[in-house]
């Protein structure tokens, strides 16, 4: 029982964080700033846009065990890649801290996953 609260409230937060990745595609000037400063070119920033709360949807379906392997791999470079830009950009904890907070709840979600959500093992002949 704890573990699936463990994975529902980490599983909410992370996909509610990626679907609000959706505001990238509206090419705002503050976003474009954002992704300019830490040096991501504007094309990322489309395809982040699309790719982030496409991902959020597959965590949230039931089944897609397969995809969702995939969703939470793509989501754990983009958090590690965006801790690595803004740092290198200067920025203050307060803003290079968030990914590697977003990076711990992303792990819970992965690791109190319910059986069915998880790939089952190849057997190896």
């Amino acid at each position: 029982m704890i573990r699936s609260v463990f994975y529902w409230v980490s599983t909410a937060i992370i996909s509610l964080m990626l679907l609000l990745a959706v505001t990238y595609l509206t090419g705002g000037p503050e976003v474009a700033a954002g992704f300019t400063k830490v040096g991501y070119p504007q094309h990322l920033r489309i395809v982040l846009g699309f790719a982030k709360p496409a991902a959020a949807l597959v965590l949230l379906l039931p089944g897609l065990a397969r995809l969702k392997e995939w969703a939470y791999a793509g989501v754990t470079f983009a958090l590690i890649m965006a801790t690595i830009a803004n740092r290198a950009a200067g920025e203050g904890p307060q803003t290079w801290m968030l990914p590697p907070i977003m990076l711990a709840v992303l792990a819970v979600s992965y690791l109190t996953r319910p059986e069915s959500r998880r790939v089952e093992p190849m057997e190896v002949p």
